[in-house]
């Protein structure tokens, strides 16, 4: 959700969309600093969360940022901007703050998941005893970007000394291109117990809902909207009527509009594929 005026107003525009849920960027995703929250900001901020009764905002970490990067003045730079992200999500008592892993940039992939481990090391040692929680996104695997595989996700995270403070988000325009069928139950059943086997449900922390504007393992990074893509309808009345996952947090990143008609669009199919209510 926008936070143009202020990530305060992200609330407001939620509402107007229909959502109960929203992601924000903690600041403009196409800088690498900020000012601070002004105290106003804040108050605006928590306010507008109780009024609006959007209970739940997670954060996605500025595109700028490239954990994994062999170049140590950029990875420097990523990590200062990295750990300015997760102090404003302490701040705003956002619980998860979502992040590509990062890419390897010709490094090769073995080398990359060590620096994106010893990336978040240095993170989680400039934030002792913070709440919100580093959560790695499975991306597409367009270029030298990593993370597009399960295990990629599993090494990192077994790389990395505190790795109780992450966990991971699922895409599922990332997760289709990179290999992960949901089109039919056998694919859908599949992609959940081969991320359960190496990853771990539990660690499920959000999802993005995307279809596909590519076809199936075309490792191209580009969202439709829902049922208007690739990976179609079907699969996301699965995932919509799965109970494993009804208390998960689910955004759409499909593309946008200038009066949010397009996600109230998505939003209205996506909670029609429910057969059954959920219990809140």
């Amino acid at each position: 959700m926008s936070i143009a005026g202020g990530v305060d107003n992200a609330f407001l525009r939620g509402k107007t969309a229909g959502c109960d849920v929203i992601q924000i960027f903690t600041k403009s995703s196409r800088q690498w600093a900020a000012q601070p929250y002004r105290k106003e900001e804040i108050e605006s901020f928590f306010a507008n969360q109780k009024e609006t009764g959007i209970a739940t905002v997670i954060a996605h970490d500025s595109y700028l940022l490239n954990l994994g990067s062999p170049d140590a003045s950029l990875r420097k730079k990523s990590l200062r901007a990295f750990i300015d992200e997760l102090e404003r999500c302490e701040i705003l008592a956002i619980p998860n703050l979502i992040a590509h892993p990062g890419a390897h940039l010709g490094a090769g992939e073995t080398e990359g998941i060590k620096t994106i481990a010893r990336s978040l090391d240095e993170i989680h040692a400039a934030c002792p005893n913070y709440r919100v929680k580093i959560t790695l996104e499975i991306t597409a695997g367009q270029g030298t970007n990593l993370g597009y595989r399960f295990e990629q996700i599993r090494d990192i995270m077994d790389a990395t000394k505190e790795n109780d403070r992450l966990r991971v988000c699922f895409d599922t325009e990332h997760a289709f291109a990179a290999g992960y069928d949901l089109r039919t139950q056998d694919s859908y059943e599949r992609t959940f117990a081969e991320f359960d086997e190496l990853i771990g449900l539990r660690l499920l922390a959000a999802f993005h809902l995307n279809d596909s504007k590519k076809d199936f393992h075309s490792r191209v990074d580009r969202h439709e909207h829902i049922g208007k893509g690739y990976i179609g309808v079907e699969g996301f009345r699965r995932l919509m009527n799965d109970q494993r996952f009804w208390n998960v947090p689910m955004c759409l990143e499909t593309p946008k509009g200038p009066d949010l008609k397009e996600d109230r669009e998505n939003l209205i199919l996506l909670r029609s594929l429910i057969k059954k209510q959920r219990p809140y």
